[in-house]
């Protein structure tokens, strides 16, 4: 896979930084999802070999139009977001990565969020790229199977295949699926991959490849199916690292670390709350442990389910 030149660009296109909103657990502590700043995370992608970089925030562009201020000469960074959405009459929530968009388009599909089709069809009159993250993250036999794939395929022109905190197992069955689907689809079906990092060290480490010498010959690409995802897979390890770096990140903004955006009170309720919990630090490793264990057992199900069809 090279361009017309024999040029071939890379993107982890599945990050995080500190835009992305607070801990769904325990959310009287005020911890960040992620404390990366925007302009360390672009720093780290360059430096693991990055050709273009962007962002992906929850429900926000802010931490892409804090760099954009920053470096507005930018010519190799994109604005893009990860977007929450629900299936409606089903409790299954889907995550979107919706790439190159701008701010207007990232305030008209908040209030679609509750509904995955009208989020969708908007994406879809803007000429947006978009992709189904993560596919059997939110999964878990809300609905049968077959009818889950059938609506994938058909609300969503590319799938993120390998997912740098996802098991190989699920990565690879995602892979499997979307290889199976594009090999008799009559329009190009893309597959992408990266790290869904919350600190700096991940990465990179997980990415997209495609034909191109800029960035929008590389999003051209994508849009043409011409992409390959590549990088490690997840592993409980990795997951608890993740886990273990956003703790450390949230201990140091209690001293004083970093943004200053916590009250004194708020500060002494989490370092009070910390020194009470401290025996229990080491429960991150166990619960990204169990995770794992079920993320196998529901990705096997799934797997043998499919390979019947």
């Amino acid at each position: 896979m090279t361009g017309d030149n024999g040029r071939v660009l890379r993107a982890d296109l599945h990050l995080h930084s500190c835009h992305s909103g607070y801990a769904g657990h325990l959310r009287f502590l005020r911890a960040r999802d992620c404390y990366s700043e925007p302009s360390a995370v672009y720093a780290a992608a360059k430096a693991r070999g990055m050709d273009v970089v962007t962002i992906t925030d929850h429900n926000s562009v802010d931490g892409c139009l804090e760099f954009l201020e920053r470096h507005p000469d930018a010519d190799d960074f994109f604005v893009s977001e990860e977007i929450e959405c629900r299936f409606p009459d089903v409790d299954l929530k889907v995550h979107i990565g919706a790439y190159d968009i701008s701010e207007r388009i990232h305030r008209d599909i908040q209030p679609l969020r509750g509904n995955v089709l009208e989020a969708v069809a908007y994406l879809r009159s803007e000429g947006v790229f978009y992709a189904l993250n993560h596919p059997f993250f939110f999964f878990n036999g809300q609905l049968p199977l077959d009818d889950y794939l059938g609506l994938a395929l058909r609300l969503f022109p590319a799938f993120e295949v390998r997912n740098g905190t996802m098991l190989a197992a699920h990565n690879e069955l995602a892979e499997g699926i979307v290889r199976r689907w594009a090999a008799s689809s009559a329009g190009p079906l893309t597959a992408i991959g990266g790290s869904d990092s919350h600190t700096l060290r991940g990465i990179g480490t997980t990415y997209t490849e495609a034909p191109g010498t800029t960035r929008d010959e590389f999003l051209q690409s994508l849009r043409a199916g011409r992409a390959r995802a590549g990088g490690r897979h997840g592993s409980a390890w990795r997951e608890a690292r993740e886990i273990y770096g956003v703790i450390g990140r949230y201990w140091a903004a209690l001293l004083g670390a970093g943004r200053q955006e916590l009250s004194w009170p708020r500060r002494t309720l989490g370092l009070a709350f910390s020194a009470l919990s401290m025996p229990l630090e080491f429960s991150p490793l166990v619960v990204a442990a169990l995770h794992k264990r079920d993320e196998a057992r529901r990705v096997t199900a799934y797997r043998r389910e499919w390979e019947m069809q």
